[in-house]
């Protein structure tokens, strides 16, 4: 009894401490951690294995940096954007808030209108991650072990309800010229699970502080979408974007046809060709005014095109103010709530298998 009564004791404890989600890393210390070779440099943070900085340069030279962000580390504590955060266990959005594996029906936390977006109330980007490695003109290593919330009592707030440990690292590195490479990988250790980790940056290639993103033209090679409900939930469907305001097949601006969407683009693109081969083409993003462009490579079959539809004069670097569709997210990953769509490319990961999740990003400019 007396070993019960500790336990109990100490769960309460815990879960005291771990009210406040933030509360539970609070005694470790946020770092910043910047890759630098010659005129191209990333700046990442511990917390949430955040992408904080992309500068590069424009066609005359002149550095910008490319993707939005924050001044401060308590702006990425209280961040409901997800600026630049390494997205997980399970991005994008799990309708219900539920699924069922294995026989066993789990709930997650309803963050989302009754649904469970990016892993929930506590994903990875709101957790300190430990930096295992780290070389300035190469590369970084990140690693964050997420436990069973049903297995322990005391863990139940600091985690969101998926099954078994899971063990995670994330390295950014440079490739050859002006090339960014991220690497997921996922082990789950004593239970199947679901995976779809993500790189939920925000891209603006004329400068975070350029303005929106309509003009800027993209290519997105995928030929399908997943249609969604009025919750941007998938209704299971997978549809051809030919003739509709979803076709980017061949480059066209963003706001030329942004009328036929209402409110902007948040859907997930089928990405073609991707059967047999390592690495396929996502997209590719190209911004006149400064001839920069970014291209994207990855092995997932879809990628979520979103055109910071939310974003609602949310105050930034410098004191910036972001505005709706002031950056764009181009996030590679599995399709949406795969766990509730069988016809999906399944998601769920066994323990003894590694999920595996690469990015590699090529800027230019001309």
């Amino acid at each position: 009894m007396a070993k019960k009564s500790f336990f109990y004791f100490f769960a309460f404890v815990i879960l005291i401490l771990c009210k406040n989600n933030n509360s539970c890393t609070a005694a470790e210390e946020i770092k910043l951690y910047e890759l630098k070779k010659g005129d191209f440099s990333i700046k990442i943070t511990n917390y949430g294995a955040t992408v904080l900085s992309v500068i590069v340069p424009d066609k005359n030279g002149k550095l910008d940096d490319v993707v939005l962000g924050y001044n401060s580390n308590d702006d990425y504590k209280n961040d409901t954007t997800y600026f630049g955060g390494l997205i997980g266990r399970v991005a994008n959005r799990i309708g219900g808030a539920k699924f069922e594996l294995n026989g066993v029906e789990y709930k997650l936390p309803a963050n989302d209108h009754g649904n469970t977006l990016h892993g929930g109330s506590r994903g990875f980007c709101d957790v300190m991650w430990t930096v295992e490695d780290f070389q300035e003109d190469s590369h970084i290593t990140l690693t964050y072990n997420s436990f069973d919330a049903r297995q322990i009592l005391i863990i139940k707030c600091c985690e969101t309800g998926f099954p078994g440990d899971l063990s995670v690292k994330v390295t950014y590195m440079f490739i050859g010229t002006n090339k960014l490479a991220i690497n997921m990988q996922a082990k789950p250790l004593n239970k199947a699970t679901p995976v779809n980790l993500a790189s939920h940056t925000y891209w603006n290639l004329g400068g975070d502080t350029s303005g929106d993103i309509l003009s800027h033209t993209i290519q997105i090679f995928g030929s399908q979408i997943t249609p969604v409900n009025d919750q941007l939930i998938p209704t299971g469907k997978i549809t051809p974007v030919k003739g509709t305001g979803y076709d980017f097949l061949q480059p066209r601006t963003i706001g030329s046809e942004l009328s036929e969407i209402p409110g902007g683009y948040d859907i997930n693109y089928v990405l073609d060709n991707t059967k047999g081969k390592h690495f396929h083409r996502a997209a590719t993003v190209q911004e006149s005014k400064s001839g920069r462009k970014m291209e994207l490579w990855t092995n997932k079959p879809g990628v979520q095109f979103y055109t910071s539809n939310m974003l609602d004069n949310v105050k930034g670097r410098g004191g910036f103010i972001y505005k709706k569709y002031a950056a764009l997210c181009l996030e590679t990953q599995g399709f949406p709530d795969s766990v509730n769509h069988p016809n999906f490319p399944s998601q769920i990961v066994n323990p003894g298998e590694t999920y595996k999740h690469i990015m590699v990003y090529r800027f230019t400019a001309s």
